[in-house]
């Protein structure tokens, strides 16, 4: 049991060990990744008894849809170069009741992916609390890996953020001051342009659909959210993928594509439980969102996949 746990410890000392940057810093040609956001085990009974702050004493719905979602992936053919799941894991949040239980029952639906796949997680505001501490986020840590880091596959330099560091800092504000020292860092390696791409994921997005926009619990504060999008811009960052809204959505900013996946647990708008196919070719990321229906009967259609094999 230990060593199929280790598959959810791998993102360490900043970087994710299931790539070598050695191996994979240097283009290979197209591939492709799955995406996934807000399994959130816990959130549809809350939200159906109307009490989403401190309901959601049952999840097998989730679990239902997660084993969806895995069987979906598993597949594929190709297999895609991994699966991440940007934020929102579970729904109690740090050191409520259902907690624990939560974690354990989607760790051994997770466990059920492919070997071969491996999953990248992302911290959300359920996984380490609406204002984070230095023991949400330890605690994290030691459950699902580092709550930010960088790596390398075929060429395309990925960065994992901690969101909720932009949203309320305010109980751990030296663990913000070294996420910011070492983005800045890892943006100063994507404006080198060694990478063919650069692709960040986060759970809580930039925008939904305006650059503009008004902020909410939804999108990132406006001025912090043009300086991040300034400095993503300066260092050619290509795509923002998050979760978080349990809608899809999402927009265009000077070439920087926002991309809001809908959740694969509980849905807040008229989308389906899903996941969203990204293909990285050398010139552009092509992504689209399937219903786990979709994904399970028919895979992704030829004409995404026969990007693929183009070199």
């Amino acid at each position: 049991m230990a060593e199929r746990q280790e598959v959810f410890l791998r993102a360490r000392d900043r970087t994710f060990t299931a790539f070598s940057a050695d191996d994979e810093s240097q283009w290979k040609g197209p591939f492709y990744f799955i995406q996934g956001a807000d399994p959130q085990f816990g959130l549809m009974k809350a939200w159906s008894v109307g009490d989403p702050d401190k309901g959601g004493d049952e999840w097998d719905q989730e679990i239902r849809l997660t084993e969806e979602a895995v069987q979906a992936v598993n597949k594929l053919n190709p297999k895609p170069k991994f699966f991440v799941l940007c934020g929102d894991l579970v729904h109690a949040m740090p050191g409520e009741k259902w907690r624990e239980g939560q974690e354990q029952d989607l760790k051994n639906t997770l466990k059920k992916i492919d070997q071969g796949i491996p999953m990248v997680f992302v911290s959300g505001n359920h996984d380490i609390g609406n204002t984070p501490t230095p023991e949400t986020i330890a605690a994290y840590c030691r459950s699902w890996g580092d709550d930010y880091f960088s790596f390398w596959v075929g060429g395309v330099f990925f960065l994992v953020l901690n969101s909720q560091l932009f949203f309320d800092f305010s109980k751990c504000p030296e663990l913000k001051e070294a996420h910011d020292k070492w983005l800045n860092e890892q943006l100063a390696i994507a404006k080198q342009k060694w990478c063919k791409h650069a692709i960040v994921f986060q759970h809580i997005p930039l925008f939904l659909k305006n650059v503009n926009e008004d902020h909410d619990y939804f999108n990132i504060e406006r001025s912090l959210r043009q300086d991040l999008l300034e400095r993503f811009n300066k260092a050619g960052i290509k795509a923002v993928f998050s979760g978080h809204y349990h809608r899809n959505a999402g927009g265009s900013h000077n070439g920087l594509d926002m991309v809001v996946s809908s959740a694969i647990g509980c849905q807040l708008g008229e989308d389906t439980h899903g996941l969203r196919a990204v293909i990285v070719t050398a010139e552009k990321i092509i992504h689209k969102y399937y219903s786990l229906t979709e994904l399970n009967n028919q895979g992704i259609e030829k004409e995404l996949m026969d990007l693929i094999k183009q070199k």
